[in-house]
């Protein structure tokens, strides 16, 4: 059972435990120990990028500390997203990668994920093992005596890796015009204000446009708030008041993109699936006709895929898990609701711009809108209702609160779903009730999360 790492590496408040100094300093002595027998004769190398939290750059210092201190050799691309990291360590053939940041969630929390020298994110095993070394240097007297502090000296950046990255996700459209559009694009303040501006100035560059960009001015403490994928309602409003052609809003590490139809509607990563399952079916290239979605993805996007002869399966939240299904089933396209969207082949893990810029050719190709695209998915009511919680027990364990999922899976039965999870990013408890019945679903989503709110509530 791991205790550090979550579904999307480790995250925390930063300067608390996990990510206080000492722990941080134990991560990198751990990766850069595990790394070593894998090229004995090497030095290992790691590839670091980070979002714009304030806390980002300390974390790096104390991680890079480590790292060094274990005789790895450590490369910073500066403030990055996550995709750009993992492809670059896999093009760079580096040992591993590591990007600093909490995705989603506020400015005060941060994280750290990790990635093989493949591109792909650690195998639970590596993790867990990781993660006994972890605790190991933190039993050692020697690592309580590690001199650390939160001063970070800034590292050397390779601007070149930005480049890198932007030439890649150009070369994935290489026919791509904006075909005289107006696209709003929502960074978030997080990584993508790195990235977007170079980016899309050059797609500009092959056919004319016009791009907004919102929220792409960070200052340390503005990332996701009031902005970005957490709220696509934002950049659903700009579309609206610019009278654009589309919207589009990542998170804080631009690892997932949501959108706005001309319309002002939201579309989310389900629809997105959609577009691109058929997209690709069209031209021969969805393997075994087969997508993967989670748990969470709605049951009219199953419905709207079989009407197009494709199979949905459904893997456990986390994008991660979704890589996994697709791996061993062969499917070409995976992703979440949420907009982590995986195109085997292309990348090795969820990519914002790879899919904002993917979707934006199938506008392009198809001659039609974003609202008209979409127009056939009917999706079922649904509500996710999250509950802070003290603690993770297994939720069995509570009779009252075993009664009411009970109670919503018979009532639902064929017409609805009942998903309840913990999140493996946060304190939550995340209740997620699907029926035809509007009034059905948010009376089970209350009862339950009354039920898990008496028992564990904060």
């Amino acid at each position: 059972m791991k205790k550090l790492f979550g579904t999307d590496g480790i995250r925390g408040v930063a300067g608390q435990f996990p990510l206080d100094l000492t722990t941080v300093h134990a991560v990198g002595l751990a990766l850069a120990h595990h790394l070593a027998p894998i090229a004995p004769d090497l030095a290992p190398r790691v590839i670091i990028g980070q979002d714009t939290r304030e806390s980002s750059s300390w974390i790096d210092a104390a991680l890079t500390a480590g790292l060094t201190a274990g005789r790895a050799m450590v490369e910073s691309a500066g403030v990055i997203t996550t995709p750009a990291v993992a492809f670059l360590a896999r093009a760079h053939n580096c040992s591993a990668g590591i990007v600093i940041s909490a995705s989603h969630n506020p400015w005060a929390d941060n994280g750290i994920k990790l990635f093989g020298p493949d591109g792909y994110k650690l195998p639970d095993s590596t993790e867990l093992a990781i993660e006994d070394e972890i605790f190991r240097h933190l039993e050692s007297e020697a690592n309580r005596r590690h001199r650390l502090t939160t001063e970070a000296t800034p590292p050397f950046v390779n601007e070149a890796a930005r480049v890198e990255y932007v030439l890649f996700l150009l070369a994935a459209v290489p026919g791509l015009s904006l075909d005289g559009r107006t696209i709003v694009i929502d960074c978030a303040n997080g990584a993508a204000s790195a990235i977007a501006p170079e980016l899309f100035d050059q797609l500009n560059g092959r056919g004319g446009g016009t791009v907004i960009l919102t929220h792409s001015s960070p200052n340390g403490r503005n990332i996701n708030e009031n902005c970005g994928a957490l709220h696509p309602e934002v950049v659903a409003a700009e579309v609206l008041a610019r009278h654009a052609s589309m919207g589009i809003t990542f998170d804080g590490d631009a690892d997932r993109a949501l959108f706005a139809d001309e319309r002002g509607r939201v579309v989310n990563g389900d629809a997105v699936l959609l577009l691109a399952a058929r997209d690709l079916a069209e031209r021969g290239l969805l393997s075994n006709s087969t997508v993967v979605a989670t748990t969470m993805s709605n049951m009219g996007l199953e419905a709207a895929l079989k009407r197009s002869n494709i199979k949905m399966l459904r893997a456990p939240v986390g994008d991660k898990y979704v890589l996994e299904q697709m791996l061993a089933t062969g499917a070409a396209l995976g992703g979440e609701q949420s907009g982590h969207i995986i195109f085997s082949g292309r990348s090795t893990t969820g990519d914002g711009l790879l899919t904002a810029l993917l979707l934006l050719d199938i506008v392009h190709r198809s001659g039609r809108t974003l609202g008209e695209l979409t127009a056939d998915l009917k999706t079922f009511p649904q509500t996710i209702v999250n509950v802070h919680v003290r603690e993770k027990r297994p939720l069995d364990q509570f009779p009252a609160v075993a009664a009411a999922i009970a109670a919503a899976e018979a009532e639902l039965a064929d017409s609805g779903r009942v998903v309840i999870r913990y999140s493996g990013t946060e304190a939550l408890a995340r209740v997620m009730i699907e029926a035809e019945s509007e009034p059905l679903m948010q009376h089970h989503a209350n009862t339950i999360a009354n039920a898990i709110r008496s028992e564990l509530g904060v």
